[in-house]
């Protein structure tokens, strides 16, 4: 709170003092500061999904809505498959999907591969996106620099 010190113009009496309506947002300010940089750094790693080594090709860069969140599954080295962040058994991927997202999803899945996983795993989760009815699925690399 801010105060107005002095004799506040009305014939110099001493003792009296008006208060400032003005709201100091310094404060205010301060921690917004501190929320957004805060954001800027968590934002980028709450996106990323399990950690992988994805394999470094040339092409180039998904092109994709900014307002879209894109729904990523994906294959460890180990076999390990993960929808977004939630571990799933290749048997159950098709149906867990269509809870997920339905039918009529016309937006791509993208398929998230470790460098390491065995081609096998990569086709079984491949085909259990397609039996589920959904055909438009890409796969994600790494640019080579």
């Amino acid at each position: 709170m801010g105060m107005i010190l002095g004799s506040g113009g009305k014939g110099g009496r001493r003792g009296r003092r008006s208060l400032n309506a003005e709201i100091n947002v310094t404060p205010f300010v301060d921690v917004m500061l501190v929320l957004l940089i805060v954001f800027m750094i968590t934002a980028p790693m709450l996106v990323r999904g399990e950690d992988i080594s994805l394999p470094k090709t040339k092409s180039g860069p998904i092109q994709t809505d900014p307002n879209d969140a894109p729904l990523a599954i994906t294959i460890k080295s180990d076999g390990a498959v993960f929808i977004q962040n939630t571990e799933v058994q290749v048997d159950t991927l098709g149906p867990q999907l269509q809870a997920i997202i339905g039918e009529g999803y016309d937006k791509p899945i993208y398929v998230r591969g470790d460098e390491a996983t065995p081609y096998g795993i990569m086709m079984e989760v491949m085909s259990e996106i397609r039996a589920a009815g959904y055909t438009r699925v890409s796969l994600v690399t790494e640019q080579k620099k």
